[in-house]
C-alpha cells in the first residue's frame, strides 16, 4: 500500500474508534439509570466533597461516602462529575487517589455545587485520539520509516550484539543476549516477553545502558501502571524524569515527576517569590473597587487610567470610582506580568531538567506533549508493545530513529471497539514479528509459577520453549496455608498442593447453565458464582489472605454477580482487567454452559492464554466440560487437567 494513502487510512481508523468510545459512553450514560452504570462500576453516586489541598496547579478534591466504592474507575482516569445528569456536565477532573469510601479527584476549578451529593461517571478522553491524529498528520522521516518497516516495505538490518558491563547482576543470559542485541541495533529489536520472563527488567538495564553510552532515551508503555513498574526500577539508577500529568503518577514516584522536579529545582525560589509578592497584591488589590461592566459603562481600562491621571469624570462615573478601579487595574496589570514572567522561569526550568535528563518516561500518549517537542532521541524503548494500536506507538516511535519494543503477541491485544476500526488490533509488534522474526528475541525463563502450571500454556502457546527457573518450580498453596482443615468429600484434593490446576465440572449438574439479562450481551452463570464463593470460603479457611485471592471471568456481567456476593477485598475482574497481573491463587469462571455449545468470545485464545498465566501457585477452573470440550484447545486443557489429576465432576462434592 501507499504510504500516503495508508496514514489516510490509519486517520480514518482512527477516527472510527474515537466515534465509538464516545458513542458507547454517551450511549450507556443515557440509557442506562446512574444506579445501573455504578453496577458497571463505571460511575460512583451519592458522594460528598471538601477541598483537600493544593498540588501541582490543581485543587484535590476528596469525595466520599459510607458505602464501599467498587468502581474500575482508577487512578490516572478522566471522569465528568454531575448532580445526576453527566452528559450535561462541563466539569471534568483526573484521579489522582482511591480508596475503599473516597476518591480524589484533581481538578482546574471548583464549582460551589460540586460538593454535595455528587456523581462521578469515567469518561471517554479524546485527548489521545487528538495526539495520534497530530502524529499521522506530521510524520518525520523516523515515522514514516516504522510505518515501511510494517508494511514490509523496507528490510531492516539485523541487529548485531554487542558487549557491555552488567548494571543488574540478576540478569539471566537470555536476558543478557536481549540487553546486548538492544545495543547493537540499528533499525528496531523486539523483545517477546511471555509471563512472568522479566521484560521490564530487561527493558530497564537497556536504558541504563544507553544512558551510559551517552544516549538520549525515550522510555514509554500505554498504561501509566507499566510505565510506574518502569520508573521504580530506574529511579536513582539515572537522571530520568516522568512526564505527565502529576495524578496520574504514583505518590511513590511524584520525585522522579517534571512537576516534582521544577518545583525543587534551585531557580524555583525565584517564582516562589513572585507568588508570595503575587498573594500580597492580591490582597491590596481586593482594597480597591474592581472595574465590574455596571461601573465600568464602557469605559476601556485605559480610558479609566487616563481619566485617573487628569482627574476628570466621565458618563456619570465618580472621579473617587474612576480613581479606585485605576488603582486595580494598575495592580492587576502587574499581577499578570509576574504570572507571565513566573511561568517563563518554569517553562525554562522544566526545558532544563529535560535536557539534563539520561532517560525521559511517559505514556505513549504523552510522548505528544510540547515539552520534549524539540528533544532529539537515540532510542525509543516501549513497554506493553502488543497492547498499543500502531497510530499510539507511533507517537513516541516518530521521535528516535532506534527502537525497542516489548511485547507478548500470544496475550491480549489491543482494544478496539469500533468494528470498522478492528483493523487496528493487530499490533505494529506482531506485523514486524511475523515478518522479520531475524528481529526479535524470546525471553524464555520465567518467574512467576509453579512448573505444573506453566505446562500446558507453554506446549499450547509457546511450543514448549519456556522453562521454569528454579526458584519457583515447586512453589504450592502448602506455603500459603496456616490453618491445616480437613473438609472431606473431594474438597481435600481440590485445595490439595500437589494439584497446582483443578477444573471443576458442572456438566452432569441440574443446576448449571448460563443466563442472560434482558437487553444485555454479557452472560452470567450463576451456580458458577456460587462455586467460585464456595472454592474462595474454603482458601480463607486454610488461612490463604484476600489480597493473595483473585477470581477471572471473561464475562462483565459474571464479574458483577460475583462482586456482589463474594467478600470485601476479593480482587474480581475480567480477563482484560487482569492483563499483566498475578496473583498467588486465581480461580477461573468459564460461564458458558447450553446445550448448543456455544463458546462466543471464549474461542479467543489469547484470552485464554491470559487467564491461565496470573496464577502463581494455584489455579481453580469452573466450567461446563461438554461445552468447553466443543473446541478443540479447550479439549486438550481438558484433558491435561485430567491427566494431572485435577478433574473433578461437581456432582462428586
Amino acid at each position: 500500500m501507499n504510504i500516503k494513502r495508508y496514514i489516510r487510512r490509519l486517520k480514518a481508523l482512527v477516527e472510527f474508534e474515537r466515534r465509538a468510545e464516545i458513542e458507547a459512553m454517551k450511549k450507556e450514560i443515557a440509557l442506562l439509570s446512574g444506579k445501573e452504570r455504578e453496577e458497571r462500576r463505571r460511575a460512583i453516586l451519592d458522594l460528598r466533597g471538601y477541598l483537600q489541598g493544593k498540588e501541582f496547579g490543581y485543587l484535590l478534591v476528596r469525595f466520599s461516602r459510607e458505602k464501599v466504592i467498587d468502581t474500575e474507575i482508577g487512578v490516572g482516569d478522566l471522569v465528568v462529575i454531575s448532580r445526576g445528569q453527566p452528559l450535561k456536565s462541563r466539569f471534568f477532573g483526573v484521579v489522582t487517589e482511591k480508596g475503599k469510601r473516597y476518591i480524589v479527584v484533581a481538578v482546574d476549578n471548583l464549582p460551589s455545587w460540586a460538593l454535595r451529593r455528587v456523581r462521578i461517571d469515567l469518561f471517554a478522553n479524546e485527548i489521545t485520539f487528538k495526539r495520534m491524529i497530530a502524529t499521522l498528520n506530521n510524520l518525520t522521516d523516523k515515522g514514516v520509516r516504522v510505518l515501511r518497516f510494517g508494511l514490509g516495505q523496507k528490510e531492516p538490518k539485523e541487529p548485531k550484539s554487542v558487549s557491555f558491563e552488567k548494571i543488574d547482576n540478576k540478569l539471566n543470559k537470555v536476558q543478557e543476549k536481549a540487553v546486548g542485541l538492544a545495543l547493537g541495533t540499528r533499525d528496531f529489536l523486539l523483545i517477546h516477553g511471555p509471563f512472568g520472563t522479566g521484560k521490564s527488567r530487561t527493558l530497564a538495564e537497556i536504558a541504563l545502558q544507553f544512558a551510559r553510552q551517552g544516549k538520549k532515551v525515550l522510555a514509554t508503555a500505554e498504561t501509566n501502571v507499566a510505565l510506574d513498574n518502569l520508573v521504580a526500577r530506574l529511579f536513582g539508577r539515572a537522571r530520568i524524569v516522568r512526564l505527565g500529568h502529576p495524578s496520574r503518577i504514583s505518590n511513590d514516584l511524584i520525585r522522579a515527576s517534571l512537576f516534582w522536579q521544577v518545583e525543587n529545582f534551585h531557580r524555583y525560589r525565584i517564582v516562589k517569590n513572585f507568588r508570595n509578592i503575587i498573594d500580597k497584591l492580591i490582597g491590596k488589590r481586593n482594597e480597591f473597587q474592581k472595574p465590574i461592566p455596571s461601573l465600568k459603562r464602557g469605559l476601556s481600562d485605559k480610558k479609566i487610567l487616563a481619566l485617573a491621571r487628569t482627574g476628570q469624570t466621565k458618563r456619570g462615573v465618580g472621579y473617587q470610582t474612576i480613581r479606585s478601579m485605576a488603582e486595580w487595574i494598575k495592580i492587576q496589570t502587574e499581577i499578570k506580568e509576574m504570572i507571565k514572567e513566573s511561568k517563563v522561569i518554569e517553562e525554562e526550568i522544566g526545558q532544563e531538567i529535560i535536557n539534563l535528563s539520561e532517560i525521559i518516561l511517559t505514556t505513549n500518549s504523552s510522548a505528544a506533549l510540547e515539552f520534549i517537542e524539540g528533544v532529539e532521541f537515540d532510542v525509543a524503548i516501549v513497554d506493553e508493545a502488543t497492547q498499543a494500536t500502531i497510530p499510539s506507538i507511533l507517537i513516541p516511535l516518530n521521535k528516535a530513529r532506534r527502537f525497542v519494543l516489548a511485547g507478548d503477541h500470544r496475550q491480549l491485544p489491543p482494544t478496539v471497539l469500533s468494528e470498522k476500526a478492528r483493523e487496528l488490533s493487530l499490533s505494529l509488534f506482531e506485523k514486524l514479528i511475523t515478518n522479520f522474526p531475524q528481529n526479535s528475541i524470546l525471553l524464555n525463563i520465567q518467574y512467576r509459577m509453579a512448573e505444573k502450571l506453566m505446562d500446558f500454556p507453554n506446549r499450547e502457546f509457546y511450543q514448549g520453549k519456556l522453562k521454569t527457573d528454579d526458584s519457583v518450580k515447586k512453589i504450592g498453596l502448602n506455603d500459603l496455608v496456616i490453618k491445616k482443615k480437613k473438609f472431606g468429600n473431594l474438597w481435600d484434593d481440590i485445595l490439595s498442593s500437589e494439584k497446582p490446576i483443578c477444573f471443576l465440572d458442572t456438566s452432569s449438574s441440574k443446576r448449571k447453565g448460563e443466563v442472560q439479562r434482558p437487553g444485555s450481551f454479557s452472560k452470567e452463570n450463576p451456580f458458577e458464582a456460587k462455586l467460585v464463593r464456595e472454592v474462595l470460603d474454603k482458601l480463607l479457611e486454610i488461612g490463604i489472605k484476600k489480597e493473595d485471592l483473585g477470581v477471572i471471568t471473561p464475562y462483565k456481567n459474571q464479574a458483577q454477580a460475583l462482586r456482589r456476593i463474594l467478600e470485601e477485598g476479593i480482587e474480581v475482574d475480567t480477563v482484560d482487567g487482569y492483563q499483566g497481573r498475578e496473583k498467588e491463587v486465581i480461580v477461573i469462571s468459564f460461564v458458558r454452559s447450553s446445550k448448543e455449545k456455544e463458546l462466543g468470545f471464549l474461542t479467543d485464545l489469547r484470552r485464554l492464554n491470559t487467564a491461565l498465566t496470573r496464577a502463581k501457585r494455584k489455579l481453580i477452573c469452573i466450567g461446563d466440560k461438554k461445552t468447553l470440550a466443543a473446541h478443540p484447545v479447550y479439549g486438550r486443557l481438558l484433558d491435561f487437567i485430567k491427566k494431572e489429576g485435577g478433574l473433578f465432576s461437581i456432582d462428586e462434592v
